[in-house]
């Protein structure tokens, strides 16, 4: 492929991403407050509202075979997207903890498995290297969704946050990135007329990627680091207002707002260092990222921003440079289902094992308090985060020595993104 692709081309992939990370962001920060804020009735379903994000992502490898073999990936995106904003109208107008669940994992068994065709559908029509200056307008639209918030709060002088409005939000974007789903260059699947396989239906022909050790330390190490990325990923919020934090939303994607800067990076990181240790620098800011939750469930409150500031290091370096070692590794044949294998395990088992864990850890350190926050009776979880922090310390730490001893991929390294 050139390393050069059309002003069109960019601008259309560049939209995609955009509007694909914008619809999920609105709604997902200020999902865990929205369900505390719901009573204890809800309580139960919390941890099974918070792991539709996993679940979705086991959908992954299927969708990822239908964009390899059976339809164009731009076709398969916009009607994931359609089904997608249908299902959060939906879950808008729940009245209870098992509805929400209902329509959002069915919402992100359609919208998960995006994140990896949008992947693979950048890679088809733009050079390799040029990958994260495409993705870096998915995190771009993840920071514009706070927006939808912002203008709320001025226009209307209505507070999103812990309401279903986001979800409102989220149906519109999804409708929006339908369409420009349409728009994208037509990209053909590259293993049309081969037969359906239940092998390929799983995705478990991808599996033939972990005969590579390298590859088989990657995936391990991705599943135990989503663990301590998923805690800040979806319980972030009730830290954040256990703290006295307003507008939860908006400062939990100042984070997004660094990764803008920290994605372009990538690019030259990889071609500079490699592979192996520009991975190595996203889980070392996950580290640091947990070090300072550590002290700032303390007095040092302020330290929250490190840890939410590092969060575009951590992305960028170790979720994006994940995909582009991925898609080096895996056959031009198998993009699409390797990709939807990454990400299967990524956010699908790593983050759905990663809820439970982490709703256990932190149900087993605080517990429910109702306080008065601006004359509204909201629930809170306090006790000893500072404890919770440090678990997820640990964990972090332990995957970035295994990587640091294990992983050396030589492939990759020899084609240097």
């Amino acid at each position: 492929m050139s390393t050069t692709m059309p002003m069109g081309t960019r601008v259309k992939l560049s939209a995609m991403m955009f509007l694909q990370f914008m619809m999920f962001a609105v709604f997902w920060a200020a999902l865990a407050p929205y369900v505390t804020n719901q009573g204890p009735g809800w309580a139960s379903w919390k941890p099974w509202i918070l792991s539709t994000m996993a679940l979705g992502s086991l959908a992954s490898p299927l969708m990822g075979m239908f964009a390899d073999r059976y339809f164009n990936g731009e076709k398969v995106l916009a009607l994931s997207n359609l089904i997608c904003a249908v299902m959060l109208f939906m879950a808008a107008r729940a009245t209870s903890g098992l509805q929400v669940f209902i329509y959002l994992l069915v919402a992100l068994l359609f919208y998960m498995p995006t994140w990896g065709l949008t992947a693979a559908i950048a890679m088809a029509n733009s050079p390799a290297e040029q990958f994260p200056q495409i993705r870096v307008f998915g995190t771009i639209g993840w920071v514009a969704s706070v927006l939808f918030g912002l203008v709320a709060m001025k226009v209307f002088g209505v507070k999103i946050d812990g309401t279903n409005i986001p979800f409102y939000c989220g149906a519109g974007a999804a409708v929006a990135a339908a369409l420009v789903g349409l728009l994208c260059p037509p990209t053909p699947p590259r293993g049309k007329g081969q037969p359906f396989s239940v092998v390929d239906a799983l995705g478990l022909r991808a599996l033939s990627m972990l005969k590579d050790k390298d590859f088989t330390v990657f995936i391990f190490v991705t599943l135990v680091a989503m663990i301590p990325f998923n805690i800040h990923f979806a319980f972030l919020g009730d830290f954040l207002s256990s703290k006295g934090f307003q507008q939860v939303t908006a400062v939990t994607y100042i984070g997004q707002a660094a990764e803008v800067f920290c994605m372009l990076l990538v690019t030259w990181a990889m071609r500079k260092f490699g592979v192996k240790w520009s991975i190595v620098a996203g889980l070392v800011a996950l580290t640091i990222r947990y070090a300072a939750y550590y002290f700032a469930a303390g007095d040092m409150t302020a330290l929250v921003y490190i840890g939410i500031l590092i969060h575009g290091v951590i992305f960028g370096f170790f979720i994006v440079g994940g995909q582009v070692y991925v898609g080096k590794t895996a056959s031009s044949d198998m993009q699409g289902q390797a990709q939807g294998f990454y990400a299967l395990m990524a956010f699908g088992v790593g983050s759905f094992i990663g809820t439970f864990v982490n709703n256990a850890l932190i149900n087993h350190f605080t517990a429910p308090v109702k306080k008065m926050v601006e004359g509204k009776e909201v629930t809170l979880l306090e006790g000893a985060w500072d404890k919770v922090w440090l678990v997820t310390l640990a964990c972090s730490l332990v995957c970035l020595v295994v990587m640091v001893l294990l992983f050396n991929p030589k492939k990759a390294e020899a084609q240097k993104a």
